[in-house]
C-alpha cells in the first residue's frame, strides 16, 4: 500500500506541474497500459473517484491544496478516470 501511495503521488506531482518524479522513477507512466491487468468498469472508476473525492473535501486544510484548483484538479480526476476504463 505505501508503494502505491508513493508511485500516485510522483503521478501526480508531475500531472500538477512539479517536477517529473515519477518518470524520474519508474519510467514512462503509461497509466492505461499499467493498468491493463486490472479490469476497470464503471463501476469501478466510480468508486476509485468517490475515494478520491472524500480525501479532496479537506484537501486545503490537510495537504495545502490550494482551493482555487481543487475544481480543475477534480475535473482532472474525472476525465483520467473515464480513460481508465478498460472493462465494459
Amino acid at each position: 500500500m505505501k508503494m502505491a501511495s508513493q508511485k500516485s503521488a510522483a503521478f501526480f506531482v508531475g500531472v500538477l506541474g512539479g517536477p517529473p518524479l515519477y518518470q524520474e522513477l519508474y519510467g514512462p507512466p503509461m497509466m492505461r497500459r499499467r493498468h491493463m491487468n486490472f479490469p476497470i468498469d464503471e463501476h469501478a472508476r466510480k468508486v476509485w473517484l468517490d475515494c478520491f473525492k472524500k480525501v479532496l473535501e479537506n484537501a486545503a486544510e490537510a495537504y495545502e491544496f490550494p482551493a482555487e484548483h481543487l475544481d480543475g484538479f477534480i475535473e482532472f480526476l474525472e476525465n483520467f478516470s473515464a480513460w481508465m476504463v478498460n472493462k465494459e
